[in-house]
């Protein structure tokens, strides 16, 4: 219960206080296109095809918004969080019912709901949470299957339904990169003991999995063939020619569990913790199912960080077993290579705490008004409070309280800290492409993309717009006056395809959080509107 207290806070709290980003736009845009124009099975972002993902997550989010509507974003995101919760508490169930110890499940969960990229995709609606959080349900159900000599089909059907969910919502990605990994490393430690009497519900199992998974792929080849196969095409050379990275990209994989880079480095020293552990074969299973899985990512041509999510769920549990073990024996630990570590890395989130009061007061000092002092004021609190806490407990050999105090430190920035966030998006140029909804009011012109459009920007603005530059091919608008939206790379283009329009620059829409110059200003969120008249 205390555990799904804290992830519920971790998840949800403050939910709403970020922008909305690009990954999160292209579901929220798809699930409006389903709400709006009925496109739940052929699904489309900006009106336009968009196969490329399963629809789950975008069905769920639909369902949150039909039910309280598309203007409120916590209830667009709260699936997803949903879903980092879900992650959480399985996991825990699934390392209890593991090793029989059910404070090293705890803390291996706390570290799980704590990692940095497993909060930021769990408070992203993006896919990625959503299939490695139903995939996690399907392994604990296969390892009760495996295990266990009861109820094995209700679990061979439970974990194929989960199996299907995990598909629907990314594809065989978390079949690839969370169960491949566990199933090898479950192999390698455990053995598949008595599988003969397991043949029946497994052969259940990847029948009911085959179904669940592949029905929609077979509906949209079935009745959209063409746009499926130009699809497969493009997302299949992606995978060798998009974003590639070296082998290597991936190693320094650690560091994406924030807060607990030290001690996830650290509990990956197998030769070090190999005879400190409690449960030795528990702690090989986390310790390959992690590299396996990293190495089997790094075989992939294409590389992005937030592809290592489900690479971060077994680094939590292994990293579990570490801070386990400095429960049990820091108190008694001498050698300065062992305590040294624990000092640094604790000592330091000890002492961003204390600081921040005056350091955060003079970086924001500026954009501190109204009701942004109370949350700046309830923070600065907190994490002095804590930061002092962590100093004495660290000095007293307190390792449990000190991670305790940890964890309440991460709460305590999702919930005081999340607010402020938007006192660093200062951009007094800023205006949202809802705005053009007005000027069609005023002018009743119809309104074109000349380019590739940006999903944020479709989002605010409400509603598809259609593009007139396909490819190497521009169309022609038929009305004598139209509005268009051009993007900085589009400039020259345009005007060689319009010569003969008389082109008046009406308003630039810009919804870059930060001002124009600031290094993340990005020109794919701002566009120019024209108005273009026929001579």
């Amino acid at each position: 219960m205390l555990l799904a207290i804290v992830s519920a806070l971790i998840f949800m709290a403050n939910l709403d206080a970020l922008f909305v980003n690009i990954m999160e736009a292209r579901n929220f845009i798809t699930a409006r296109e389903m709400v709006v124009d009925g496109h739940w099975l052929l699904t489309t972002m900006n009106g336009e095809p968009r196969y490329a993902k399963p629809p789950l997550p975008t069905w769920l989010t639909a369902l949150s918004a039909l039910i309280f509507g598309f203007k409120n974003l916590f209830f667009l995101r709260l699936p997803a969080a949903i879903m980092g919760v879900t992650l959480v508490l399985t996991s825990f169930k699934l390392l209890q019912k593991l090793t029989q110890n059910t404070q090293y499940a705890f803390i291996s969960g706390l570290v799980m709901g704590t990692s940095f990229y497993i909060v930021t995709a769990g408070r992203d609606a993006n896919w990625d949470i959503f299939t490695h959080s139903f995939m996690m349900v399907s392994m604990y159900f296969l390892y009760l299957l495996f295990s266990s000599k009861e109820k094995k089909y209700r679990n061979a059907l439970l974990a194929a339904l989960f199996f299907g969910c995990s598909f629907m919502s990314k594809g065989p990605v978390s079949l690839y990169a969370l169960l491949l990994p566990f199933l090898i490393s479950f192999g390698i430690v455990y053995r598949f003991k008595n599988l003969k009497s397991r043949i029946l519900p497994l052969l259940l199992f990847v029948v009911v999995s085959l179904l669940l998974s592949g029905w929609w792929y077979w509906y949209t080849y079935t009745f959209d063939p063409e746009t499926v196969a130009k699809i497969t095409e493009r997302e299949t050379s992606n995978w060798a020619g998009y974003e590639t990275k070296p082998f290597y990209y991936y190693w320094s994989f650690f560091t994406q569990s924030g807060v607990w880079t030290i001690p996830a480095f650290i509990g990956l020293l197998y030769p070090y913790l190999k005879n400190r552990v409690f449960d030795k074969k528990a702690y090989q299973l986390t310790f390959w199912w992690t590299m396996v899985s990293v190495i089997l990512l790094s075989l992939i041509p294409e590389k992005k960080v937030r592809y290592l999510l489900p690479v971060i769920i077994p680094l939590a549990m292994n990293t579990g077993f570490y801070i386990e073990y400095l429960f049990r024996r820091f108190a008694k630990l001498k050698d300065k290579r062992e305590t040294f570590p624990v000092y640094f890395n604790f000592g330091l989130i000890a002492l961003i705490g204390i600081i921040f009061p005056v350091g955060g007061y003079l970086f924001l000092k500026e954009q501190l008004q109204g009701v942004y002092w109370i949350w700046f004021a309830l923070l600065a609190i907190s994490l002095c409070i804590l930061g002092v806490l962590l100093f004495q407990n660290l000095i007293r050999k307190r390792i449990d309280r000190v991670f305790y105090a940890t964890i309440a430190f991460i709460v305590a920035i999702i919930c005081f800290g999340m607010p402020l966030s938007k006192t660093l998006t200062v951009n007094p140029e800023f205006k949202g492409l809802s705005n053009l909804n007005n000027w069609q009011i005023e002018t009743n012109l119809k309104v074109y993309e000349f380019g590739g459009f940006s999903p944020e920007l479709i989002w605010e603005y409400g509603k598809p717009i259609a593009r007139l530059k396909t490819d190497n091919d521009v169309k022609i608008p038929s009305e004598k006056e139209f509005g268009l939206l051009v993007a900085e790379a589009d400039e020259s283009t345009f005007r060689n395809h319009f010569k003969g329009y008389s082109v008046e620059k009406i308003t630039r829409y810009d919804m870059n959080p930060q001002a124009p110059g600031h290094r993340t200003h990005r020109p794919r969120l701002w566009r120019d509107l024209y108005l273009l008249t026929k001579q």
